[in-house]
């Protein structure tokens, strides 16, 4: 199969309702895109949340990191490519470039994800599904560059707590649990408005465990640097208990 088969081009127009202040596109809308343009691709090739349902499974998000040279701004139209970069047994690697019109990337992505049990909620081997099919679909690093750095490791030490929040029907996604991006939404507005005049210049998420509608978040914040941050996100924290980490994100500004 030719390279070209194996990519996706996902077209964006930028919404005037899809910019934040700065007119600039809130990191939660182009997060919604990049895992649009994901599901089309898996769609196309038999690998999509509906076949997949029919068979008791799902993909789930695991991590994602987003590096922005130039965040799309209102009015603008954008494509994101997407490909499958390398398959684990457990994950597969996916890659996104965000680029103009004339080819000028705005930026790139790497994502990790699973798929699951619907039933049991643990990982499934991929390599055995539907004969080991999904390999049909790698595109290499050496074919198709994603030139930014990998996922990091997180490590809190005296992070604060600076939010709480309860969880409502507007949370969850179709898999029951509450959606990838209401995270990245949520964990963004721990932070000034001050730190977002110049831009994001690097979001990066590491999702942990699942949440359900009602349960209670608590944000825990650790300062990096004046343009760097990391936030523990937990659920359930009492008294009695430190409750249990559900993601963890770093958001480094311009």
């Amino acid at each position: 199969m030719r390279i070209l088969e194996k990519i996706d081009t996902h077209p964006v127009y930028v919404e005037p309702f899809h910019v934040d202040f700065t007119g600039r596109i809130f990191m939660g809308v182009l997060g919604n895109h990049l895992l649009n343009a994901a599901g089309n691709h898996s769609q196309r090739r038999g690998w999509g949340i509906g076949a997949l349902n029919e068979s008791h499974h799902t993909w789930v998000l695991s991590r994602l990191s987003i590096e922005m040279m130039d965040m799309p701004r209102q009015y603008e139209h954008v494509e994101i490519k997407t490909w499958v970069e390398s398959v684990i047994r457990l994950f597969t690697n996916r890659n996104f470039s965000i680029l103009r019109p004339d080819g000028t990337p705005c930026g790139y992505a790497r994502s990790i994800w699973a798929m699951i049990d619907m039933e049991t909620r643990r990982p499934c081997d991929l390599l055995s599904l539907y004969e080991g099919d999904i390999l049909n679909y790698v595109v290499s690093e050496e074919e198709n560059v994603c030139p930014i750095e990998g996922h990091g490791r997180f490590r809190f030490r005296d992070a604060q707590l600076v939010r709480t929040l309860d969880t409502y029907y507007s949370d969850v996604d179709i898999n029951g649990h509450i959606n990838s991006i209401k995270y990245i939404e949520h964990i963004l507005d721990v932070f000034p408005r001050d730190l977002f005049l110049n831009g994001i210049r690097r979001f990066e998420i590491a999702y942990k465990a699942e949440s359900y509608m009602g349960d209670r978040l608590s944000f825990y914040l650790q300062t990096i640097s004046d343009a760097e941050y990391d936030v523990e996100v937990r659920k359930n924290v009492s008294d009695e208990a430190p409750g249990e980490v559900v993601c963890q994100a770093k958001v480094r500004f311009n």
